[in-house]
């Protein structure tokens, strides 16, 4: 069943697997999700991982930063584990592989982190993958990448994200006109925002799309299908499609 909201898949399917790994990215595939969200970082020789944080720690349990390593010495540490003795072995894959994934007629979401010289080598890779640019959006908190990288990849779509403490009026006024004013597609808010029609209505009145994130609720899921916004990121991207088709 089609549903009136698009389901992302936040970090892969991240409540059942390891988050950010080809085993997660592929479960989200599997649960149906019209979109998988993934985040970026960019190795010490150069290469574009896909990791959520800065640092190696909590995913892998090595003590570094994810750019003071060589992609090869990333690729040795185990990602799985900490999720689960069944998910031993995964590893930290390159963002070329995540892209490998990516079913024909869905969408994949790229979180963009800080660092300098992120986007070019980002669009090197977004071009080899064959992916067609409709098929992803550029997601970041970071302005000045988000800015930059739709230069580089101008067919790609491009969100700016904002969580819960800018969702006052005035904060929701400043982030749309930036958005109107460097031509991105949307907002990605996070589900904490005062989110109901009006605001969506007054975002599509400029041409701009909204994504909630991350929503594991499914009341809070309903009251967010039924204010119209256009996509919502979950870490459960099967389930919440089942209970949103029960509607």
């Amino acid at each position: 069943m089609n549903l009136p909201v698009a389901i992302v898949a936040h970090r892969g399917a991240s409540r059942d697997a390891p988050e950010n790994t080809l085993a997660s990215v592929a479960l989200g595939w599997t649960q149906r999700a019209d979109a998988v969200e993934v985040d970026v970082h960019l190795t010490h020789d150069g290469e574009v991982v896909v990791i959520h944080d800065d640092t190696l720690q909590r995913t892998t349990g090595r003590d570094a930063r994810v750019d003071a390593l060589p992609l090869a010495e990333i690729r040795r540490l185990d990602a799985g584990v900490w999720k689960g003795a069944n998910w031993r072995g995964e590893r930290v894959p390159t963002l070329a592989e995540v892209l490998a994934t990516v079913p024909a007629g869905r969408r994949i979401f790229i979180e963009l982190k800080a660092a300098d010289g992120l986007v070019p080598v980002l669009k090197r890779v977004v071009e080899a993958s064959g992916l067609s640019p409709a098929q992803l959006v550029l997601i970041s908190f970071e302005i000045d990448a988000l800015i930059e990288a739709k230069r580089a990849l101008p067919g790609c779509g491009t969100r700016l994200l904002a969580d819960t403490p800018e969702g006052e009026p005035a904060k929701i006024t400043e982030l749309i006109g930036l958005c109107v004013k460097e031509g991105f597609e949307g907002l990605g808010v996070s589900a904490g925002w005062p989110i109901d029609a009006r605001l969506v209505d007054r975002l599509r009145s400029q041409g701009l799309l909204l994504n909630v994130w991350t929503v594991n609720d499914v009341k809070r899921a309903r009251e967010l299908v039924a204010a119209g916004v256009e996509s919502i990121t979950t870490d459960r991207p099967g389930w919440l499609r089942e209970q949103l088709a029960k509607d």
